[in-house]
């Protein structure tokens, strides 16, 4: 059974840990993402972070009902550095673009918790400031309620996946990375046209692409569909418009 977590106001450290640090809900979070960038995802231990924070273990949990809640918390937390980095134009299909390229980002600038934590859904205040941030994007845009639902459910998960998938990658070892890349030239460029010609004719395109995102592309692709989607809603609405635009 899950430890109670410590109501907020009771759980205030009255005074610094060994090394001074004051404790809070951030802090440990911060320090968590440290310790993954430094140890990856098996590395973090409640004795591990004790140590870091220079505290007992066990102070972990007046903040937290146990590591779970803290992987949520470290998700809710590289949303809320997306959604600090963004700023609204009014234009929603460039807010859509930037927001989903700073959750990229955000995700990518921690790979180990990414890996960790992009397939989560944590249900605290920043993610839930996200969300309902996309929605209200769609929806002031004027896609019907089903229609907002539908691609929010597509960006976000578009957004989520590539961040786990770059992540991964990121979170390889700089040996291991460099291995899977030089594949592209090293085998896919040596292999013969006469066994292979669709590769042997792209090969050179294919090692040049590979080794980046193709979230961008995606991203594109997305918000394009939704902007044809958007624009037959709006002439169902009003059938006048597609005659207007025939003569």
């Amino acid at each position: 059974m899950a430890k109670q977590v410590v109501p907020e106001a009771e759980r205030r450290r009255r005074r610094p840990t060994r090394q001074g640090t004051v404790l809070s809900e951030k802090v440990i979070v911060r320090t968590a993402l440290r310790m993954l960038r430094e140890h990856g995802s098996t590395g973090l231990t409640a004795r591990r972070l004790g140590t870091a924070l220079g505290a007992d273990p066990s102070t972990l949990y007046r903040y937290f009902a146990g590591l779970d809640d803290l992987t949520r918390a470290i998700g809710e937390e590289l949303m809320g550095q997306a959604l600090d980095t963004w700023t609204s134009t009014g234009e929603w299909q460039s807010d859509l673009r930037s927001l989903g390229r700073a959750i990229h980002a955000s995700y990518l600038a921690h790979p180990q918790a990414a890996v960790l934590t992009a397939s989560r859904v944590t249900g605290r205040p920043r993610e839930i400031a996200v969300d309902e941030t996309i929605l209200g994007i769609l929806r002031d845009a004027g896609f019907p309620d089903a229609d907002a639902v539908v691609v929010y459910h597509a960006f976000i998960d578009l957004s989520l996946a590539f961040a786990a998938l770059d992540a991964g990658s990121l979170a390889l070892t700089d040996e291991a990375r460099a291995a899977d890349e030089e594949m592209w030239d090293s085998t896919y460029a040596e292999l013969s046209a006469d066994t292979h010609p669709h590769i042997a004719a792209t090969a050179r395109l294919l090692a040049g692409r590979m080794t980046h995102s193709a979230y961008p592309v995606l991203l594109e692709t997305l918000l394009d569909s939704a902007a044809g989607q958007l624009t037959r809603t709006r002439t169902r609405g009003n059938p006048g418009a597609a005659d207007e635009r025939r003569h």
